[in-house]
C-alpha cells in the first residue's frame, strides 16, 4: 500500500500544471553515449576486467576507469586511492602495517592506500563488492586490481574485432583521482596517463576518449599538452578541492561554463544538476544547465543512473526495498529530453536499450 500511495502522490505532484516536455537535441545532433561507470558496475564488482568486459557486452559505447597510481607509478584502477571498500587488503596481515590516516583533498581519511603499494602488492588483493547491501557479493574475491594498461589491452582487442565487422570503437573515460594530492607526493597523472593513451593510439580530438576531473588544474595542464576531449566534472555542491575559492554552482553559471569552455569540451554534472528533485524525492523541471552548456560549446555527461530503488526518484521506485530496482528507463527518460550528450550508468543492461528507445537510434 504505501508503494502505491508514493506512485500515486508522485503522478498527481507531476501532472499539476505539467505542459508537454519537447525532447531538445544534443550538442552535435548525434545520439546520445552511454558510459559504463566504473564497468558494469551493478552486476560486478567496479572497476575489475569482468565489469568492463560485462558491460561492452551489454552495449556501452564507454568503458569508465578511475585512475590512481601505485608507489611505483603505474595507473591502476580503483575508485579511490583508499581501497579498504573495493578489496580485500584488511584481510592480508601482512599488510596491516601499512594502514594510516592521511589528508586527502583536506579530509582525514584512514585506510589503506595504493600509493603505499606496489603493482606486484597490489596484484596480490582482490576485488570486492562496494555496496553489499544494495548488490550481490557473489563474486567477491575473484579478480584483480587492473591496470590502466590492461584495460586498454582489453580496448585494443575488442575494437580489432569491431574493425573487421565495421561496428563503433569503444572509448575509455578516464578520470584522474585526486590529481592535486598525488602531484603533492610527487606522482602526477598527466604524464604516465597522456604517456599511455599516446602508446595505444589515442591521438587527437577525435579519438574515442574523454578525460575528466573534479579539479581544474590537472584539466588545464593536460590541455597544454594535448588536444585529446576534457571533460570538467561538477558536484552539486562544494567546489574544485584544488581551488576553494570557486563553487562548482558558479562554474555552472552561463559565465562559469564560458570559461570552463577556455580549457574543457564537455561537462559532467551531478544529475541534480540537470533535474532537480524535490523535498519528497520526484523529480523537477529540468534547470538551464544542459542549455547553457551547449550554448557554451561544451558538451553535457551526467551521473549516475543506477536501477536499485535507493537511487531511483520516487515516481520509480519498484518498492520500498532499497536493494530492489524500480524504473530506471523512465528515469532516463526524462533526462533524454533535456538534451544530454550521454550519461554515466553503473547498468548498462538497462541503460543502453533505455537510451536507444529514448533516441530511435
Amino acid at each position: 500500500m504505501i508503494r502505491w500511495t508514493f506512485a500515486l502522490l508522485a503522478l498527481s505532484l507531476a501532472g499539476c500544471g505539467a505542459e508537454p516536455v519537447v525532447a531538445k537535441s544534443t550538442l552535435d545532433g548525434q545520439p546520445p553515449i552511454v558510459i559504463a561507470h566504473r564497468g558494469a558496475s551493478g552486476e560486478r564488482p567496479e572497476h575489475t576486467l569482468a565489469s568492463y568486459k560485462l558491460a561492452i557486452e551489454l552495449g556501452a559505447d564507454f568503458i569508465e576507469p578511475d585512475l590512481v597510481l601505485t608507489k611505483d607509478g603505474v595507473l591502476v584502477a580503483r575508485h579511490e586511492n583508499e581501497i579498504s571498500e573495493t578489496t580485500d587488503v584488511a584481510d592480508h596481515p601482512e599488510f596491516a602495517g601499512r594502514k594510516a590516516t592521511k589528508s586527502i583533498d583536506g579530509k582525514d581519511v584512514t585506510g589503506w592506500f595504493t600509493e603505499d603499494f606496489t603493482l606486484a602488492e597490489l596484484k596480490t588483493l582482490r576485488a570486492k563488492e562496494r555496496l553489499p547491501k544494495l548488490r550481490s557479493t557473489d563474486y567477491d574475491g575473484q579478480y584483480e586490481i587492473p591496470t590502466f594498461a590492461e584495460i586498454l589491452d582489453l580496448l585494443t582487442e575488442v575494437n580489432a574485432k569491431r574493425a573487421g565487422g565495421r561496428g563503433e570503437p569503444v572509448g575509455v573515460y578516464p578520470e584522474t583521482k585526486h590529481p592535486g594530492y598525488f602531484v603533492s607526493i610527487g606522482l602526477p597523472h598527466e604524464g604516465p596517463l597522456l604517456t599511455i593513451l599516446d602508446k595505444y593510439g589515442y591521438r587527437g580530438r577525435n579519438a574515442p576518449v574523454f578525460i575528466q576531473s573534479f579539479e581544474v588544474a590537472n584539466l588545464k595542464a593536460l590541455r597544454a599538452k594535448s588536444d585529446l576531449p576534457l571533460i570538467q566534472l561538477m558536484d552539486a555542491q562544494g567546489g574544485p578541492a584544488d581551488d576553494p575559492k570557486t563553487s562548482y554552482a558558479a562554474m555552472a553559471s552561463p559565465d562559469g561554463l564560458k570559461a570552463v569552455a577556455a580549457y574543457a569540451d564537455g561537462i559532467g554534472p551531478s544529475k541534480d544538476l540537470v533535474i532537480p528533485r524535490s523535498a519528497i524525492g520526484t523529480l523537477g523541471d529540468p534547470t538551464s544547465l544542459v542549455h547553457d552548456a551547449h550554448a557554451a560549446g561544451l558538451k553535457v555527461h551526467p551521473w549516475t543512473f543506477r536501477r536499485e530503488n535507493y537511487f531511483l526518484p520516487l515516481g520509480d521506485k519498484g518498492g520500498i526495498d532499497p536493494a530492489g530496482h524500480g524504473d530506471l528507463a523512465a528515469e532516463i527518460d526524462a533526462y533524454l529530453k533535456t538534451g544530454i550528450d550521454g550519461l554515466f550508468s553503473d547498468n548498462p543492461r538497462e541503460a543502453v536499450p533505455a537510451v536507444h528507445k529514448g533516441t530511435g537510434k
